[in-house]
């Protein structure tokens, strides 16, 4: 009985690590996801600055507030 007890245990902890692995696969997958969108934004910031510091630098301006307000 003692190694039906000990198998059972072993068993449990498999399973209880196989669901821990899947739980943090997931997490994985789902920061990967927030990285690359948030990768994504980033870039489109950077590119939106450097247009702005061109238009800056050519002496335009863009979206300028009208002067009352």
């Amino acid at each position: 009985m003692m190694n039906d007890d000990r198998l059972v245990d072993i068993e449990s902890k498999i399973a209880f690590q196989e669901d821990l692995l899947q739980e943090l696969n997931k997490t994985i997958y789902e920061q990967q996801k927030k990285i690359a969108r948030l990768e994504a934004i980033c870039n489109s910031l950077i590119d939106h600055v450097k247009e702005l510091s061109e238009a800056a630098a050519e002496g335009g301006v863009i979206n300028e507030r009208p002067p009352h307000y």
